[in-house]
């Protein structure tokens, strides 16, 4: 099974973007670009095998798990000032590197929570309200193209980068075993759009 390698199409790139913390557009580039990579090599070597793809095998919120922690190491790799937040599941992903004691720190300020959903434009639950910079890449899976090898790459086709604040979410109802989220309302969504840094 032949697998195609994805490219990140540099001319989709917002120019006006706001980057806080000395981020760059080449810095998005370059992750996304990781990401690619890695499918392609890991891709590459199970058909090879005759097996499915990795991002067949995986279930929906596990694979937004795997990329969001994988944006957020490449991210970290390539920018100037961010670093990997080392508090095991701290807030947020990306912090300024220097400010908190062994770039550790369950809930900080300064630094850029990382988001991934396969919903078009960027609507995404979190696990609370906060005040932050919030990071939301949106990928698109082809699941139905048959037959199955004939089927696209894994591509991210929007990212969105936005200052929100408690204001700007409304709280989810949570069922009996539920965990409690909250995802920006119309407002909030509006304000994280307006400052999109990709989009295909």
């Amino acid at each position: 099974m032949s697998v195609e390698h994805n490219a990140v199409d540099c001319s989709k790139f917002n120019q006006a973007a706001e980057l806080p913390y000395e981020l760059r557009l080449q810095d998005f580039e370059m992750a996304m670009q990781d990401v690619y990579d890695f499918f392609f090599d890991v891709n590459s070597f199970l058909g090879r095998k005759g097996l499915q793809r990795l991002d067949e095998m995986l279930r929906p919120a596990i694979m937004s798990g795997v990329l969001s922690d994988m944006l957020t190491a490449s991210l970290a790799r390539h920018s100037r000032v961010l670093r990997e937040n080392q508090y095991f599941n701290g807030h947020p992903d990306l912090i300024v590197q220097g400010i908190y004691p062994g770039n550790a720190v369950k809930a900080g300020t300064e630094g850029i929570e990382i988001k991934t959903t396969r919903k078009s434009g960027g609507a995404v639950d979190t696990h609370g309200a906060r005040d932050q910079w919030m990071c939301v890449f949106v990928h698109d899976l082809d699941s139905e193209t048959e037959p199955a090898s004939d089927r696209k790459p894994m591509s991210f086709t929007e990212i969105y980068l936005g200052k929100v604040t408690v204001d700007d979410f409304r709280r989810n109802p949570r069922g009996e075993l539920g965990t409690r989220t909250a995802t920006l309302h119309r407002d909030g969504i509006k304000k994280l759009r307006e400052n999109w840094i990709y989009r295909v």
